[in-house]
């Protein structure tokens, strides 16, 4: 796999997150999330999948870590919008303003792992998302811990950026043994409906 198929928006909120929440392992995981590599793009798969393999066994602090880099990412990736296009999407009408998150949500995963494919299903304020190749989710046997916190805490974020009352859930995941990934995503508003984030394996 080619370094350029890790997105630097991914590695950088990773960084990010651990740096807040994990200050005193930092230094271990810059083995890994080189702040120099990082710049020059050259960051590989095989530390990236190191670093969450870690994370993992950091316990509690697994899900607070990859849900504080989605957020990261999903403001991140509003935030390189031009300011007219970003004041344009929140001016929508609610339903379309809930299509333009689906979007960015699927651009924000296309760009966090090339080998991960989003395919969004929208109709009449709900939608789904599969996702395929996720590199949180994959993992030799089954275990206990929930893995998709990542894609939930950045798809209820992208979510309040657009001023959209809702928030994403892990319902299901594969990491435990279920037969795919499901963030549920509960749309709050008297014009919104209920949506779901599924996320199936590859």
């Amino acid at each position: 796999m080619k370094d350029a198929a890790i997105g630097r928006v991914f590695v950088a909120s990773l960084h990010q997150a651990i740096a807040d929440l994990l200050p005193t392992r930092l230094e271990f995981y810059e083995n890994w999330l080189n702040p120099f590599q990082l710049r020059k793009g050259r960051l590989g798969l095989a530390p990236l999948v190191a670093v969450i393999g870690f994370l993992r066994k950091e316990g509690d602090s697994y899900a607070l870590i990859t849900a504080r880099a989605g957020e990261y990412a999903a403001d991140w990736t509003f935030d390189a919008l031009p300011a007219y296009r970003q004041q344009l999407c929140k001016s929508c009408p609610l339903g379309l303003r809930q299509r333009l998150a689906a979007a960015l949500a699927r651009r924000l995963i296309r760009r966090t792992y090339s080998g991960t494919r989003a395919i969004v299903h929208l109709r009449r304020g709900s939608g789904e998302i599969d996702l395929r190749g996720s590199l949180f989710c994959t993992v030799r046997e089954p275990g206990s811990q929930r893995l998709c916190h990542f894609y939930a805490a950045a798809v209820t974020r992208l979510l309040q950026r657009l001023d959209l009352d809702g928030e994403a859930q892990v319902a299901r995941c594969r990491a435990v043994g279920d037969a795919g990934c499901v963030l549920s995503v509960a749309l709050k508003g008297p014009r919104l409906k209920e949506a779901a984030v599924v996320c199936v394996p590859s």
